[in-house]
């Protein structure tokens, strides 16, 4: 029997500015103001994509005390800007990123059963932790947690917010507008959880929303954060997008899934990858290229190398070689509040070696491998070359779809959506149209078996649709 055709997934990610960004290009718009969101948003719903994601910053980040190249501007609240879009879209799933680490439960519960609400079902909650007491610091918890405490406290803070979307089990109504009645049941919404982070009781006060729970996304990658997807998630981020990578990574994850009572379909697997176009595939290759040169300058080359050998390198030469000497070993690093190569490197002499072994082999400048060692994948040609390929990907099942990293916006997912898109819908792997409201519907979700979906009116003809 023949393996069936998998429909791809498509998303687009926002990404602020950082290195991925592009946001000196005189293309470029502003990553604050709300249009650039809409019209980024607007986009990706005209070529049908499943959702929108936006990642979050909770401190600016700084290297040697000052805020770097990296990270220079900050980011509006996820929230006020997810439900600023839920209006002026219509299909659209709305995903944000909030922590867990340095959130309570009842307030992010409240606040995404009411996006859910605002946006008739589209809701969706990328949990992550956080790892550094520098972020910490903007809290009035500071400090940080140990890797095993940060999960388990993700694990329980979920768990709660489930069991207060749950406390409406589908019978409570609040006021109907159109007939004009309210009907309830004794004390919808009571709730009492206590263990070892949290211990709260009381009344959640948003009806259940038109997806019961928001959709769940996870993005780690260490063992705890498989297993925490496996067990917890809808869908997992992944930074493994080649097909080699991509493939060890979705059997790993989808072989967790059995031991947790879940099967396959359950858990969808989605890596980042940027894009770049041209009308031949030469022509995108020396797009690309350039791209490359301008997403690493040589002082953003040199705060990477920084970060990963650990130390100030004043006069370093980036076109020259890696350093000779190996990376400072210790807990006190040079770079605060960014997810960096070095945060990545449980040994980062033995990547150094990478490194060093990367540019011997290659006869790379140290810039030139920075360049190599911090691209996503991308996919670079002409539209066709793009379009097969990344259906080859998902048919292999190296991914279940890509999240789109534009490095121009807001304007850089357009070429994509008019190029791409309609040559993956000839191939009859993604769709024509959206065939459902929710963003449960768009990702091939099952309903949730759970009390209420479906049955709890809320008084607005938009949730009720």
């Amino acid at each position: 029997m023949s393996k069936p055709v998998k429909q791809i997934h498509l998303a687009a990610h926002f990404p602020g500015v950082n290195n991925t960004t592009v946001w000196s290009d005189p293309a470029a718009g502003s990553h604050i103001e709300f249009d650039s969101f809409r019209r980024f948003a607007q986009t990706a719903e005209r070529g049908k994509f499943d959702f929108m994601f936006l990642a979050e910053g909770l401190r600016l980040r700084e290297q040697n005390g000052q805020i770097y190249d990296l990270d220079v501007v900050g980011r509006p609240d996820t929230f006020t800007i997810l439900a600023a879009l839920a209006a002026v879209t219509e299909h659209l799933g709305l995903t944000g990123t909030i922590n867990s680490t340095f959130n309570e439960p009842y307030e992010v519960a409240r606040q995404f059963a009411s996006l859910d609400h605002l946006s008739g079902g589209r809701a969706a909650w990328n949990v992550v932790t956080s790892w550094d007491a520098f972020t910490g610091e903007n809290f009035r918890r500071g400090g940080f947690l140990a890797q095993d405490d940060r999960y388990e406290r993700a694990r329980t803070f979920l768990r709660t917010a489930n069991e207060l979307w749950d406390s409406w089990h589908g019978d409570e109504v609040i006021a109907d507008s159109g007939s004009g009645q309210f009907l309830s049941t004794t004390a919808p919404g009571v709730f009492a959880h206590q263990d070892k982070f949290f211990d709260i009781a009381g009344q959640f006060n948003v009806p259940r929303s038109p997806q019961g729970r928001p959709v769940i996304f996870q993005a780690g990658d260490s063992d705890e954060g498989r297993d925490f997807a496996a067990a917890s998630a809808d869908a997992i981020f992944s930074r493994h997008s080649t097909l080699t990578e991509g493939q060890a990574f979705y059997a790993d994850v989808k072989g967790r899934l059995a031991k947790f009572g879940r099967t396959r379909d359950e858990l969808l697997i989605l890596p980042a990858a940027t894009f770049v176009l041209g009308d031949t595939d030469a022509e995108a290759a020396d797009i690309a290229h350039e791209v490359r040169r301008a997403q690493v300058s040589p002082q953003t080359a040199l705060r990477f190398i920084e970060q990963l050998w650990n130390r100030e390198l004043p006069g370093f030469d980036v076109d020259g070689p890696l350093p000779a000497f190996d990376p400072a070993v210790g807990d006190d690093l040079v770079s605060k509040g960014r997810a960096s190569v070095r945060q990545f490197a449980k040994d980062p002499v033995a990547l150094a070696n990478e490194w060093r072994a990367k540019a011997e082999a290659g006869r790379l400048s140290a810039r030139e491998v920075v360049i190599e060692v911090t691209g996503r994948q991308s996919f670079i040609g002409a539209p066709e070359t793009i379009a097969r390929t990344l259906n080859d990907l998902v048919q292999a099942d190296a991914s279940d779809g890509f999240i789109l990293v534009p490095h121009i916006t807001p304007g850089g997912l357009d070429p994509f959506v008019d190029r791409v898109v309609p040559l993956l819908q000839e191939l009859g792997t993604f769709r024509a149209d959206y065939t459902g409201t929710t963003l449960r519907d768009h990702l091939g979700l099952a309903p949730l078996g759970r009390p209420g979906i479906g049955t709890a009116r809320t008084g607005t003809a938009r949730a009720a649709s």
